[in-house]
């Protein structure tokens, strides 16, 4: 039977692949995808918990997050798509270059 540890336990795993990603990648956009990888994580542990609970509160924070997220990635979207647009990469090492 899978309790409540398996899903904390996958929670933590994919918050961890989700943290692994923020601090390694160098595209903006693999910076997104592990943003959302690290809420849909934080997810799976408030819909859970509050399974076990038999409280609603859990859920509805956690469709809460996801339309956090969900406007969170149409505004980074179009504005991955202005930087694509002017600089012509999504590296993040092209933007710290001082221009004058």
């Amino acid at each position: 039977m899978i309790g409540l540890g398996h899903y904390l336990i996958l929670s933590g795993i994919l918050f961890s692949i989700g943290l692994v990603g923020v601090l390694r990648r160098k595209n903006l956009l693999m910076l997104f995808f592990a943003t959302e990888i690290m809420l849909n994580a934080v997810n799976i542990a408030f819909a859970a918990i509050s399974n076990h609970y038999h409280d609603m509160a859990g859920q509805m924070f956690a469709f809460f997050v996801i339309a956090v997220a969900a406007s969170e990635v149409a505004v980074g979207l179009g504005l991955l798509v202005i930087l694509y647009k002017k600089y012509g990469t999504l590296d993040l090492d092209a933007y710290t270059v001082m221009r004058g």
